[in-house]
């Protein structure tokens, strides 16, 4: 496969980053005007607003920690060059969207919930997710050795995916304050189409966004990498001259 080639595919990135970037630009600034002209909410009022941002943050946490444990396989099982990179590189931005989710769902339930936080199964496990995307941040960088914390960051990924599935289910499990699935759902959507749309829209704005940033970061990382092996034989050679 010629993406497996990491020259290849920096050049690639080079190419398709600028692009996603203008793209996730356009659409974004769509997204945000058709967030102000959608009509509020009956109960939530202008409140509803946040729900454009937060509702993609969440989708795009729990979506980046799925392409981790792609990747993970991907070093685990298919030995691709480029797994490791690709999880490695992914955790800082899912860290990130999580914060964010968290953050404007703490916004958001201020005003409805009449609270910052509360201990219930769809918070408690998106922190512990956040939490998760910490840990293997942690890792990746405290250990010297490349081929030991890739191994090491896929097993704990793997391990931890367990909670994707419980953060998606857990309103349907649990008696919890947070409302239950109302996008994709058996039955269709709860939301009225004036304010679907522009959910959509940002939700595919962030996502663009997010393939940017992923690919800018696997580029860096690619890179970086090569850095330190051209150090290394530098360091290697300047010994032997010795």
């Amino acid at each position: 496969m010629d993406l497996a080639n990491p020259t290849r595919f920096v050049g690639l990135a080079d190419k398709l980053v600028p692009w996603l970037a203008a793209i996730a630009a356009v659409i974004l600034a769509v997204g945000l005007y058709m967030t102000f002209t959608a009509p509020e909410d009956f109960q939530q009022g202008i409140t509803v607003r946040i729900m454009y941002i937060h509702v993609p943050f969440a989708w795009l946490a729990m979506m980046c920690y799925t392409l981790m444990a792609v990747s993970a396989l991907g070093t685990l099982v298919w030995r691709h060059p480029l797994a490791d990179v690709a999880l490695k590189s992914a955790a800082p931005i899912g860290a990130v969207f999580t914060a964010l989710a968290l953050i404007t769902g703490s916004i958001w339930g201020k005003p409805m919930w009449g609270t910052w936080w509360v201990w219930d199964a769809r918070l408690t496990s998106v922190f512990v997710l956040f939490l998760m995307y910490l840990g293997i941040i942690a890792l990746t960088r405290a250990l010297d050795d490349v081929g030991r914390a890739a191994w090491a960051a896929a097993i704990i990924t793997l391990v931890g995916f367990i909670n994707i599935p419980i953060i998606k289910f857990s309103v349907d499990w649990w008696n919890t304050l947070h409302q239950p699935a109302s996008v994709f759902r058996m039955g269709g959507s709860a939301i009225d189409p004036s304010m679907l749309r522009p959910l959509l829209v940002m939700a595919l704005g962030f996502t663009v966004l997010f393939f940017a940033l992923y690919l800018t970061a696997m580029r860096t990382e690619i890179r970086r990498r090569r850095v330190i092996s051209m150090r290394r034989v530098a360091a290697r050679q300047a010994d032997k001259s010795y």
